[in-house]
């Protein structure tokens, strides 16, 4: 064969390639990410509502398929910090910041968000997410594994974060903290002449299926810093009020995507399918009800009350309290990051070209989903909207590159993104969460009064739990408390067990939507001899699968549930 015989049909085959729109030389797409914030405006309210906060927040599958653990977002949520009479100080970052999400250390995790709690020590040297959930793993050094104690009676925790009901799709999740004086100021911590405050911020739930405070932050886990530092002490949220005026945001840091160049260079992307609530058009609740209060709301009810006073009953006065106003506005940063550019350096989103935000009243904000760019999810997912998947990089009108939302039918098809999958993916064998088995530790000292129990939840994992007298509860037992101390609390817990009963209302009701649902799985009754006074704790979460459910059959009929005879009364 010539050289120029040969340059010929290298020729046609070029051609008859860009006549049917195939590169060649086309690229494999390159994966890379989406991140980045959704920023909600509101307007402030005064200084005096420092007594905690609560809030609606729509709960849902932010994507169609969870997709492994290097995805992570939250849903909208905040940020409370400890509040100062001048600038908040540099440099003793602290404050509590959880909600629902995915996170990468989501062992259990499936399309529906989980709830964490989010407290962070000084400069994130411990944090903790609720029971025995911590920084890291590790039980030798605790890093705010000791850091949440159990409250209620009647809800289970799992260190993999607060189920919700499967299939949650644009409910809305009432939650917030606000403080109870259930332990007492402390002169000294660990030994040291630095003190401790009383604030106990806990957290409240409003569910379809459960009302009331559930967990709460025992004061030592803001102060322990301050015994090496000393300089710091009365700082931190044990002993300060909160800040009120609250960023509200929804942070995502990790959402696959891919991107790919045609044969013109031009650049595209394809992103995981990503859902809202709403309806192609129109616009439903993200937010409802942001509110701040101040100490009048609960704290000074429940104050008296432990002092001999008549009981609280536990619902918080919307009359000491100020809701943040909505008038709709926001911004958006979310991204497409090119595989070689450098962080700082993002390409943003055209978020405008598919969503409005808008103030449904001026209690709810959500966004008005342009019909022209969304479509419906699917005819099973319920009151969702799904976000449009292809993007090609463009400038606007000043210039400046973003990412523009394309038709899957404009995407050339040497791109190869048509091709792209973004499967269902679960974690294989994930680790068991395992607490302590020593005889002498914290967990079998002084022990817990009955069990165990076993649940399966939703999310196909399965908890252990026993009933621990709540003054001994492993949490109690870390928190630089004495036995009498303890004690103090304990009779403290029993009258809230009593009166705060889990068919009242406790957060003021939302005006719109509807309640989503905790794991009905999560939801427990205390044996009878410890309805008042006991808590359940769960001492391991592991995934479900023959062996274990072999291995559950097979002790049925051996099991024993213990209770001490000296707890009984």
């Amino acid at each position: 064969m010539s050289k120029a015989f040969y340059r010929i049909l290298v020729w046609l085959w070029m051609g008859a390639g860009w006549c049917l729109n195939v590169s060649p030389a086309a690229e494999a797409p390159q994966k890379t990410q989406m991140d980045g914030y959704l920023l909600v405006p509101h307007e402030r309210v005064d200084a005096k509502y420092n007594g905690g906060f609560s809030m609606y927040v729509a709960a849902w599958p932010l994507l169609r398929n969870y997709p492994g653990q290097e995805f992570q977002s939250g849903l909208f949520g905040t940020w409370m910090f400890a509040q100062y009479e001048g600038p908040r100080p540099k440099d003793i970052y602290s404050d509590i910041e959880g909600g629902l999400g995915w996170w990468r250390d989501t062992r259990f995790a499936t399309e529906t968000p989980k709830f964490i709690m989010g407290g962070v020590a000084l400069n994130f040297s411990e944090w903790a997410n609720g029971p025995g959930a911590g920084k890291g793993r590790n039980w030798n050094k605790p890093a705010g594994h000791y850091a949440v104690a159990q409250l209620s009676p009647w809800v289970l925790w799992p260190p993999d974060g607060l189920n919700l009901k499967q299939g949650t799709a644009g409910e809305l999740f009432g939650y917030g903290y606000l403080p109870l004086p259930l332990t007492a100021p402390k002169k000294t911590t660990a030994g040291a002449p630095v003190p401790t405050g009383n604030h106990c911020w806990t957290l409240f739930l409003n569910t379809r299926n459960f009302k009331g405070p559930v967990t709460f932050f025992l004061p030592y886990f803001w102060s322990k810093p301050t015994v090496q530092k000393p300089e710091l002490a009365g700082m931190f949220l044990d002993s300060r009020p909160s800040e009120p005026n609250k960023a509200l945001q929804m942070e995502t840091q990790y959402i696959p995507a891919y991107i790919a160049q045609d044969a013109k260079g031009v650049l595209y992307a394809r992103v995981a399918p990503v859902q809202f609530p709403g309806k192609p058009g129109e616009a439903a609740p993200l937010i409802h009800r942001m509110t701040a209060y101040s100490k009048a709301a609960l704290w000074e009810k429940v104050e008296a009350w432990f002092e001999g006073g008549p009981p609280a009953s536990g619902r918080i006065d919307p009359q000491a309290a100020a809701v943040h106003l909505f008038k709709g506005g926001g911004g958006a940063t979310w991204r497409i990051r090119l595989p070689q550019a450098k962080p700082e350096d993002p390409i943003r989103v055209d978020w405008t070209a598919f969503a409005q935000p808008v103030a449904l009243d001026e209690l709810t904000y959500g966004y008005r989903w342009n019909k022209e760019w969304v479509s419906k999810a699917s005819a099973t997912s319920g009151n969702l909207v799904s976000l449009p998947e292809y993007y090609r990089l463009d400038k606007d009108q000043k210039g400046r590159q973003r990412w523009v939302p394309v038709r899957a039918a404009e995407v050339p098809r040497e791109t190869g993104l048509a091709k792209v999958t973004f499967p269902q993916r679960r974690t294989v064998n994930p680790e068991p969460y395992v607490t302590p088995e020593e005889p002498d530790s914290c967990w079998k000292k002084p022990g817990p009064a009955a069990g165990p129990f076993r649940v399966t939840l939703g999310d196909g994992s399965v908890v252990t739990y026993y009933w621990y007298r709540f003054a001994d509860q492993p949490a109690l037992l870390n928190a630089d408390l004495t036995e009498a101390e303890r004690e103090a609390i304990q009779k403290r817990v029993e009258l809230l067990h009593r009166y705060w009963t889990k068919d009242r209302e406790y957060l003021p009701p939302p005006t719109v939507g509807k309640l989503a649902e905790l794991d009905a799985a999560l939801l427990v009754t205390p044996p009878k001899g410890l309805e008042v006074g006991y808590v359940p704790i769960v001492t391991r979460q592991q995934q479900a699968g023959p062996s274990y459910r072999k291995a559950q059959e097979d002790s049925i009929p051996k099991r024993i549930v213990t209770i001490r005879k000296s707890q009984e009364n």
